[in-house]
């Protein structure tokens, strides 16, 4: 125990002003290197107040300048003054001239004769591109919009004249079925005649003629909406938007809006 008491703990102040003691040339000499550094940072700090205030006074000189009107000391002045120019009046024969000289504008930055203009102008494109740009995104959008609206209204219509057209074809078959008519005038004039019996389906007999095929086939629903309402009006003076038969023609022509839906709006 005695010797390790003995021992110097290598942490202890002993043991580091021992190793200072060893070299005491490199303690010196990072004295010095941090004199150095010192010193050089307090002269830049010196030299970029002088060139601050340098730059400040330069300045001031300059705008004190600009605002003082000319003398007659000014060379170019005096040449002004022999040819006729009195102080405060415009340039020129007629004197119609500028008065003010033209502002000096001071160049701070580092680039090039332009540069600033380009930038200016770049950005200015830009806008534009992006203005532009905005403006078609806008205009496809609403065109978009547009035949959306147009495409659902259109399928409406659509729907409400298939509708319409089942009720013009189950008035006829009622009314030509009431009349003692047991085939109508037109394949397609009655409801289709599909009925399920024992899960097979009936068949029809009768073959269609050549007039029925081409309604069928070339004919749209609202061309054969046109042609089945105007034969219920014709033969049963019945309107299917009034869902009424009129006693004659003059009484289908007076009380009746119209012959088509948008006259019963």
């Amino acid at each position: 125990m005695a010797a390790q008491e003995e021992d110097e703990d290598y942490m202890s102040d002993a043991f580091v002003n021992l190793q200072q003691d060893v070299k005491p040339g490199l303690l010196m000499i990072r004295r010095v290197k941090e004199a150095a550094l010192k010193r050089d940072r307090e002269l830049e700090m010196i030299l970029e107040n002088k060139q601050k205030s340098k730059k400040e006074v330069e300045e001031e000189r300059r705008d004190s300048m600009l605002k003082s009107s000319l003398g007659s000391e000014n060379k170019g002045f005096a040449l002004l003054q022999k040819m006729g120019y009195k102080e405060g009046q415009g340039l020129g024969k007629s004197g119609n001239g500028i008065v003010e000289p033209i502002p000096l504008q001071i160049k701070t930055g580092r680039s090039g004769i332009g540069h600033e203009a380009a930038v200016k102008r770049k950005a200015e494109e830009k806008s534009e591109h992006h203005r532009r740009m905005s403006q078609v995104k806008k205009q496809a959008e609403a065109l978009a919009l547009n035949e959306y609206r147009l495409h659902v209204r259109q399928k409406q219509e659509q729907l409400q004249m298939e509708g319409d057209l089942r009720k013009s074809q189950g008035a006829c078959q009622q009314l030509d079925t009431e009349k003692g008519i047991v085939t109508p005038q037109g394949a397609w004039y009655w409801l289709p005649t599909s009925v399920v019996e024992d899960g097979e389906e009936e068949e029809e007999e009768e073959e269609e003629d050549e007039k029925d095929w081409d309604y069928k086939t070339f004919y749209t629903t609202e061309e054969k909406l046109q042609i089945l309402t105007h034969y219920l009006r014709r033969e049963y003076f019945y309107c299917i938007w009034c869902a009424t038969s009129y006693q004659d023609k003059e009484d289908l022509s007076n009380n009746c809006p119209g012959d088509c839906a948008a006259d019963h709006c």
